[in-house]
């Protein structure tokens, strides 16, 4: 089969090309705005990649157009499609599906030489964590010898790509509940059909498709439906929106995770984030030490660990994968280091897109420092509000207090429809701002001194600002990168 991706560089349209190459299809895509990691993950699989949605692509001739969820009817000033290729799509009649609906026929739920039944297919949703979870519950199968399939939303280290089919009966998947395509407005979710489902959390996001929290929960509860009852629903017990969500029927085992004594009947942690006791019900069970910081990963991995569990991985041998466990490509990643008397500077790269990720990856990072005896450190917080929820303005007020750990604040407001200095003012003279990343630079260069950690934070390229930071900090000393 011959397959044309339209959106094929967005984390999970890439996933999918990836999957789809090895599957042995023919595979053509197209984006724009590409960047790295996943155009240079598609170039090294020999994909090519068409800049623009020209509709001289139907020349292509595929078996099918595998749209993203990033195509819209929308039109430019001049009355123009912003997407002519899909116009083209529909005005000849020519077959197309989204991804998630192409994904579940050919790869979740289709049979393939290597697996000898039905897939288990384990999927992990949640506002926040899900693409550190799938990489960690995809680690702890590998371990496990079961060699599962994946699609992450990201690249873990431990595999170095962000899909794979794997050959056992296990496929592990990040679970979205963004929309799946233009004309088909259910949650990514929906279409996965999972046994094993984790839900991590849930707050309100992604302002530009949902109303409120409850649109969102009404989402999560489809997916609660889809779930068979030999199944296992992963719940995070600290949740009020998951606790609604299951208040309105479940019909699998329910296993809940988090801090004990909310959960004293599930999976509960006791200790430090990188040294800690997993416990379930009250009874100790396994023991993780690893290099991952944060309370918010303590939990992911009680949550890979109890996910683990159904399909048969004792959690000591969960355990004993987490300790070599790596993370994901952008999560906390160090890009450069900087070294200057007294101090080198590092800069860091995550992927904190949303208020609640910036605030627990500015203080993960803080309690990171303080538990290496460099509490006195400073964190220079840079950051651009570029996703959708963001850029409407929804989250504003809750930017003071995301940013609270950092000692400084660089934003960049290119492009904002709304005033990002005013929602910094109660930052006072914490905070600097910048309409374009010339200026961010300058701010930063100017501000930087030895033994600061630069957390650079963004859903996107971020116009390559870790290595030019690295670039104009370099003229002060020397660099490794």
């Amino acid at each position: 089969m011959h397959i044309h991706i339209l959106g094929i560089c967005g984390t999970f349209m890439g996933g999918l090309a990836a999957l789809a190459r090895e599957a042995g299809h023919k595979v053509t895509g197209c984006d724009s705005g590409v960047y790295p990691p996943m155009s240079d993950q598609l170039r090294g699989l020999g994909i090519d990649l068409i800049e623009g949605y020209g509709a001289d692509q139907l020349a292509f001739a595929p078996d099918v157009f595998v749209v993203g969820n990033v195509v819209s009817r929308a039109r430019l000033a001049d009355g123009s499609p912003k997407y002519p290729l899909m116009e083209a799509i529909l005005n000849s009649g020519l077959p197309y599906t989204s991804g998630p609906q192409w994904l579940s026929g050919h790869v979740l739920h289709h049979p393939t030489h290597h697996a000898t039944g039905p897939r288990h297919v384990l999927a992990v949703a949640g506002t926040h964590g899900k693409t550190t979870t799938t990489a960690m519950l995809a680690w702890i199968l590998e371990q496990a010898g079961l060699q599962p399939g994946f699609l992450v939303g990201g690249v873990p280290l431990n595999f170095g790509v962000s899909a794979r089919l794997g050959k056992g009966n296990t496929f592990v998947i990040e679970a979205d509940e963004y929309d799946t395509a233009f004309f088909d407005k259910r949650s990514k979710f929906v279409h996965y059909r999972p046994r094993t489902a984790i839900l991590n959390n849930l707050e309100f996001d992604h302002a530009d498709i949902f109303d409120d929290l409850a649109a969102i929960e009404r989402q999560f509860h489809h997916l609660v439906r889809t779930i068979p009852s030999q199944g296992r629903v992963v719940v995070n017990a600290t949740e009020d929106s998951l606790q609604r969500v299951l208040a309105q029927g479940y019909w699998s085992e329910r296993v809940l995770f988090g801090s004990s004594p909310v959960n004293q009947s599930g999976f509960t942690a006791q200790g430090e984030p990188h040294d800690f006791k997993v416990l379930k019900a009250g009874q100790t069970v396994a023991h993780v030490q690893w290099g991952i910081s944060g309370m918010h990963n303590q939990l992911n991995a009680l949550a890979a660990i109890a996910a683990a569990e159904h399909v048969g991985v004792a959690p000591e041998v969960a355990a004993r994968a987490l300790a070599d466990f790596q993370n994901v490509k952008r999560r906390m990643e160090v890009r450069g280091v900087i070294h200057r008397p007294g101090g080198d500077i590092t800069v860091y790269d995550d992927f904190a897109h949303h208020p609640t990720a910036i605030h627990t990856t500015v203080d993960g990072l803080r309690r990171q420092l303080e538990g290496g005896g460099k509490g006195g450190e400073r964190i220079l917080a840079i950051f651009e509000p570029r996703s959708n929820t963001m850029k409407l303005g929804t989250m504003t007020a809750q930017l003071p207090w995301s940013l609270e750990q950092a000692d400084l604040a660089f934003c960049h407001a290119g492009g904002l429809d709304w005033d990002a200095r005013a929602a910094l003012v109660p930052m006072g003279d914490r905070a600097q701002v910048a309409d374009n990343i010339e200026q961010l630079l300058e701010q930063v260069k100017a501000a930087a001194r030895p033994g600061d950690h630069l957390l650079c934070m963004s859903n996107g390229g971020f116009g390559g600002i870790h290595a030019r930071l690295l670039e104009v900090l370099r003229d002060h000393g020397g660099a490794t990168v």
